[in-house]
């Protein structure tokens, strides 16, 4: 039996937005709606999506969507898109399975950020767990705000610095010398290099032999009184001697000189040098929607999704992306060029490797090894529910060179791993601003 706590009332809540359920009868339909009701939602329609008809739908005017996931409503939903694409409608998936399973306090978890998405913040703490704002007297110093701080990651705000530093005005007629030396005159530069006789009393330096001869004594640079400075675009010409002319400098060959391309961009196959990783769990279906959504059809990469799904149904989730994503949106198959401006989910028994420059699927029972990415040319996302046993893999490839990001913020369920690779000072946003940031890395201007 699940305990859902305190309901939440409307006078302790703003006002929500109408919710649309649509699942299958059974427990997962049962568990979606109960949780609705803890978050004191306003159901305006709840129905089968098999037997809704697209007018009642659009008749409902929902504000936001609660689908329950499984094979058996695919086809619906295809039928159902022209209103469930609307861009002013929020739509929140959930696994079917998962949803009957729930129980306890998975379940209440589960319904906490369910009210934090449909309320607009990011409040999903248990009741009682709300800090007394009655301050009251103790003993001892007060917590500085450096103590506050002892632990904070300063490694992403030292790398932005040092992004921004190059925009930084600064007087471009200075330059800052190689060497730093005491300033003397002219004079007192020539004089140093004029011969000095020693005393062997009164200098410590010692007298020099007698048998040298003077010329390497002291070295003289002449009279410079007759010094001048030459134009710098000025025709030395060529000294002869009194056995015959001079002798040419020798040519450069030039005429043999090429560039030769040290790494190959791209395999003859068409194989993609790098590719963004994104791996995703709990939450993730809603989290992936929103990061292909804000993805521009003109990335210079590939996008490689690896999420587990129970039962294996990767051919759904490519429908489901295929609807919001402006890039292609395949299926990964074995002897399968990466190819560049395209986006694949990855089932459990495909992995990558290298040839000839460009990336291929493989079969590969362990699946995805985050090791075989080309570290300068990739990089790898972290959303909601990513395997946490994965996170020193990702971490290894950012020391290599690979940009790293984690998933923060509202509709984050399980950020065990994605706040790992953050704390680490690795990049960090919600789902629409790390596309922004893909796009500005991997665009057709980057």
């Amino acid at each position: 039996m699940t305990c859902w706590g305190s309901p939440v009332h409307a006078s302790d809540a703003p006002t929500l937005l109408s919710v649309a359920l649509l699942a299958r009868p059974g427990p997962a339909r049962d568990r979606l709606r109960e949780a609705l009701a803890h978050a004191g939602a306003r159901v305006v329609l709840e129905d089968d999506p098999n037997t809704l008809d697209l007018q009642s739908l659009r008749d409902a005017d929902p504000g936001a969507v609660l689908i329950a996931l499984e094979p058996a409503i695919e086809d619906a939903l295809e039928r159902l898109d022209p209103v469930l694409g609307s861009p002013s409608l929020t739509l929140i998936f959930d696994e079917a399975e998962l949803a009957a399973r729930r129980d306890g306090w998975e379940a209440q978890r589960w319904a906490r950020h369910l009210v934090a998405k449909l309320h607009g913040h990011q409040d999903v703490l248990p009741p009682g767990s709300e800090q007394d704002q009655q301050l009251q007297p103790e003993p001892g110093l007060p917590v500085t705000p450096a103590q506050l701080h002892a632990d904070a990651p300063l490694e992403f705000h030292l790398r932005e610095a040092e992004d921004a530093a190059s925009d930084v005005p600064a007087d471009g007629l200075y330059q800052v010398p190689a060497e730093l030396s005491e300033p003397v005159s002219l004079e007192e530069a020539l004089a140093a290099l004029q011969p000095v006789d020693a005393d062997p009393v009164a200098s410590p330096i010692p007298p020099i032999p007698a048998s040298t001869p003077p010329a390497a004594a002291a070295v003289s640079i002449g009279d410079h009184s007759r010094w001048s400075l030459v134009e710098e675009d000025a025709v030395v010409a060529t000294s002869t001697s009194a056995s015959g002319p001079a002798l040419e400098p020798e040519r450069f060959d030039t005429e043999r000189l090429s560039l030769v391309e040290l790494e190959p961009e791209a395999g003859p196959d068409g194989g993609c040098p790098g590719a963004v990783l994104v791996l995703a769990g709990i939450g993730g279906p809603d989290a992936l929607r929103r990061l292909l959504a804000a993805l521009p059809a003109t990335l210079t990469t590939a996008v490689l999704v690896h999420m587990r799904l129970d039962g294996g149904r990767y051919g759904n989730l490519v429908k489901q992306m295929a609807r919001v994503s402006a890039l292609p949106v395949l299926l990964a198959e074995d002897a399968q060029a990466v190819a560049a401006g395209q986006a694949y989910i990855l089932p459990d028994d495909i992995g990558i490797a290298v040839r000839q420059g460009g990336l291929h699927f493989i079969a590969d029972p362990a699946g995805i090894q985050i090791e075989a990415l080309p570290a300068r040319h990739s990089g790898v996302v972290l959303l909601s529910g990513a395997d946490a046993a994965q996170v020193d893999a990702v971490l290894a490839l950012a020391s290599a060179g690979a940009w790293v990001a984690g998933q923060v913020g509202e509709g984050c369920y399980d950020p065990t791993a994605a706040s790992a690779v953050v704390v680490a000072g690795q990049d960090a946003g919600e789902p629409p601003q790390l596309a922004a940031t893909i796009a500005e890395r991997w665009g057709v201007d980057a």
